[in-house]
């Protein structure tokens, strides 16, 4: 019997490779932010979803055996996005775990990069990598986690960066990062080892790093597609180009944004090669390094196409802001929710009056409610609070929208979050004043959670009698 099989990030390069290959072995339903246009039309299942919701996710979910997360920093969806990517990644992760482990699915497969070995001089975006894995294993759902170098293939984001510095630069001056060691493998390869990991209980919760027979620094490929595009290429190092300026000038010269450019030009400073621990054990024939390239520059096979969307007319003013707050008294979120009122009540007294009467917060200014939040306890636990935003004079749509609290990481943080969010203000005003209160007042809601001492030892058994 085929296993059925939903792919988070399925219009990517890895999920639209996976489709196209193995779409008659398995039984999948590709996820989708968007509506497809023409369903019937393709082999396999198109679904809606929002990932930001944990009842949409759940609901795409079910009937799955297996989940593979392919979803690295995903583009914004509302007009004002506050909130890094790392927090964002987490709260999407946080929800499809949850999800996975409510609908009993098999297992979660992660494909993710190798991570460098002193985890201290790790970047920004292999440490968020490493903590969505983290958050995908923090349930019951066993989870894969493959640590991949570079993934050579036709239409893949890393190579078509290199394709293009190949093809516009005559000369290049390379910074250091350059010379750093990775281990790219061949898209086929990596897909053959996605599938033999599918119900392979040998590979769950245990991380998997994979790569090529060959090891190489950057500049190295960089002279390999030049020599396999026909191209004479001056290629050589400069130690005084920063990180920084790299992205820059890498980003204007293949008309890349910074968006896509940074997580690989950040990842690349480091060695990414494979520890021998944590090798794959199944046997495939891979492809080499010459002739990924020679395939990713003159592909045989068609390159597999995402299918047309339907243009939704969505509302336009929306706002999202997720703000990652330290924990460290380690309070179960249920508390930490119902304490934000009181303090807020106490730090701005005179201007703000946060009152909870068990099924409503509303914040007033005098007898003037600007907010009014909705619990929604059928669906709040003690690492997640929820509330609908229901009403006041600052929302101008009260059937849209949701606030939360949440606990990540093993309780080390808390999320704070606002979804879909309408304000009533002024675009233009409500950009300089209420969206910039908001953040001011998280940060010193963080710093007030900073002073609350641990629970004692002598109050955690009396609470557990």
């Amino acid at each position: 019997m085929k296993k059925t099989i939903a792919i988070a990030g399925a219009t990517g390069f890895i999920g639209k490779w996976f489709i196209e290959k193995y779409k008659h072995e398995f039984n999948i339903i590709a996820l989708s932010r968007n509506k497809v246009k023409y369903p019937k039309k393709y082999d396999i299942e198109w679904k809606q979803v929002d990932l930001y919701s944990i009842s949409s996710t759940t609901h795409a979910l079910e009937n799955v055996d297996i989940g593979i997360y392919l979803v690295h920093s995903m583009q914004p969806s509302t007009r004002m996005n506050q909130g890094s990517f790392e927090d964002t990644d987490i709260l999407l992760a946080d929800n499809f775990s949850r999800a996975a482990q409510e609908c009993k699915l098999e297992q979660i497969i992660y494909v993710g990069g190798i991570l460098p070995k002193d985890e201290k001089t790790m970047s920004k975006h292999l440490r968020s990598r490493y903590e969505v894995e983290k958050t995908l294993g923090s349930r019951l759902t066993p989870l894969t986690s493959i640590r991949a170098g570079i993934i050579i293939g036709p239409n893949g984001s890393s190579f078509k960066i290199v394709q293009k510095l190949v093809s516009k630069l005559p000369v290049m001056a390379c910074p250091e990062w350059t010379k750093s060691l990775n281990q790219p493998i061949d898209i086929i390869n990596a897909l053959q080892i996605i599938k033999w990991c599918i119900g392979n209980e040998d590979t769950y919760n245990k991380p998997l790093e994979i790569g090529g027979k060959q090891i190489i620094k950057y500049m190295d490929l960089l002279k390999i597609t030049a020599k396999k595009m026909n191209k004479k290429r001056l290629i050589f190092s400069l130690s005084f180009i920063t990180v920084g300026l790299s992205k820059l000038w890498v980003s204007v010269i293949t008309g890349t944004s910074k968006f896509l450019v940074s997580p690989l030009i950040e990842s690349l400073k480091h060695t990414m090669t494979i520890n021998p621990e944590n090798m794959v054990t199944c046997e495939i024939n891979y492809i080499s390094l010459e002739e990924s390239v020679e395939k990713a520059l003159n592909p045989k096979d068609k390159i597999p196409e995402n299918p047309e969307f339907i243009k939704t007319n969505s509302e336009k003013n929306t706002v999202r802001s997720v703000q990652r707050i330290a924990n460290p008294s380690e309070r179960t979120v249920k508390f930490i929710a119902r304490i934000y009122p009181i303090w807020l009540t106490k730090t701005f007294a005179g201007l703000v009056d946060a009152n909870f009467d068990g099924q409503y917060v509303k914040f007033s200014f005098f007898n003037f409610v600007l907010l009014e939040l909705k619990v929604i306890k059928s669906r709040s636990d003690e690492k997640r609070q929820l509330f609908f935003i229901s009403g006041g004079l600052l929302v101008k749509r009260n059937d849209l929208g949701w606030l939360e609290f949440r606990s990540v990481l093993n309780d080390q943080y808390m999320i704070a979050a606002i979804h879909e969010f309408v304000p009533k203000l002024p675009w233009i005003i409500y950009k300089f004043t209420q969206a910039k209160v908001h953040l001011i007042v998280m940060k010193r809601f963080e710093k007030f959670l900073l002073k609350i001492p641990k629970k004692s030892l002598k109050k955690k058994k009396k609470n557990n009698i």
